[in-house]
């Protein structure tokens, strides 16, 4: 297929993607699930080289995780959810790290051809949760709006915070195999470090000047968009031009800048938002044009058993773990730990790690995708009928009843 063609045919899918988007979504149709098989078909049909076509993919993919991690960063408010502070801590500081943990046990058991650092990698790519993939169950109104917002933060901030293991773990197999560019792992952490520090200053000071000229009158409000967008990507370019690591840097920066934006800062992240919607919609036909014939090539039954329980046991026993004494039943539980998808973040750091490891990394790699794979395709579709049920069964609950059922005295 000519490269015109291709170009065609994707913007075609997405144009039209504009058009029916909410009637497919209805028929739990999501995004990912449309434009992988999109990817698949431009694969099947020859529309490029899967081998190849990874080679001109980083820009890309890094443009990708810089706006997806300093949105999802910038749309957390700390002020408003102090209500609900003591559930994010669990999730976020006990149950990211047991998940990464167990992940990562789980992979040295399976598969203990991975090694350690690439075992780690599988395990922090695949700790990030996707709350796209779960659009029904964080826009559903019968779901009530703590779990939502819960399901919400959680998914925003957990890929900004397993970023830093997936960046060791990176280092650290390259180090391993010894290859000429491998920074390790001491390197990585002050990498790590440099980035928080500048994407700090770069979010505070990005936000409040933008706040400052807002309240004087001098920034259009049609460009501010614009300028947040920019913004994201000076807090890569300025951590990586110190030799910091821009990804960090990125996820803080929109941290520092949600904080110091004010009022507006959300409706400024909007621009930025769109733009990263619209590249990750790109990069899900790219991995459906190189990660599928890969995972067609690589399944064995060691690595569906490894998605299957990365997907259940690995996710859901460390949520409810985090959860014990926070006040929500087990139904409540055992759905917000059934709604952790794998989606874009996972998808970013697996073909991250086909740039720095080349083919080493592409054992590694094949767990990942078949466990987004399934993931797109089970989330994707028991998403609304899942969210429906539980909302009719908490709906059930006595007035001013919370999530644990308990009625306030």
């Amino acid at each position: 297929m000519h490269v015109t063609t291709a170009l065609l045919v994707v913007t075609g899918a997405i144009f039209a993607w504009g058009l029916v988007s909410a009637r497919f979504e209805r028929a739990d149709l999501t995004a990912p699930i449309v434009f992988v098989v999109v990817g698949a078909v431009l694969a099947a049909l020859g529309a490029a080289d899967p081998s190849s076509a990874s080679e001109g993919l980083e820009p890309l993919v890094e443009l990708t995780l810089v706006w997806v991690l300093f949105g999802d960063a910038a749309r957390v408010r700390v002020a408003e959810l102090r209500g609900d502070l003591g559930r994010y801590v669990r999730l976020l500081g006990v149950g990211l790290p047991l998940t990464v943990v167990l992940g990562w046990l789980l992979a040295l058991w399976l598969a203990p051809g991975l090694g350690v650092w690439l075992a780690l990698l599988v395990a922090a790519a695949l700790a990030p949760t996707d709350a796209a993939l779960g659009v029904p169950v964080v826009t559903n109104p019968a779901v009530p709006s703590p779990i939502r917002r819960l399901l919400t933060v959680e998914s925003g901030l957990n890929d900004g915070i397993a970023t830093p293991v997936v960046m060791l773990a990176i280092a650290g197999a390259a180090s391993a195999e010894g290859l000429a560019e491998g920074r390790g792992v001491g390197a990585a952490l002050v990498e790590l470090a440099v980035g928080v520090g500048v994407g700090v200053a770069a979010g505070v000071g990005g936000g409040a000047l933008l706040r400052w000229a807002r309240h004087r009158g001098w920034s259009a409000e049609e460009f501010a968009g614009i300028a947040v967008l920019a913004l994201a990507l000076a807090c890569y370019l300025a951590a990586v031009a110190v030799g910091g690591n821009g990804f960090v840097a990125a996820f803080c920066g929109g941290l520092a800048f949600g904080a110091a934006a004010g009022r507006r800062g959300p409706a400024e992240v909007v621009f930025l938002e769109q733009a990263s919607g619209l590249v990750s919609l790109l990069v899900w036909i790219a991995f459906g044009l190189i990660a599928v014939p890969l995972v067609l090539a690589g399944l064995d039954v060691v690595t569906v058993v490894y998605a299957v329980l990365s997907l259940t046991v690995v996710r859901m026993l460390p949520v409810a773990l985090a959860l014990v004494g926070s006040g929500l039943d087990r139904r409540t539980v055992a759905f917000v730990g059934w709604f952790g998808p794998r989606g874009l973040a996972s998808l970013v750091f697996a073909l991250l790690a086909v740039e720095e490891l080349g083919p080493q990394a592409d054992p590694a790699v094949v767990v990942i995708a078949v466990t987004v794979l399934l993931s797109v395709v089970v989330h994707g579709l028991s998403a609304a009928p899942l969210a429906a049920r539980y909302g009719r069964s908490v709906g059930a609950r006595p007035p001013g009843a919370d999530a644990a059922g308990r009625v306030p005295p």
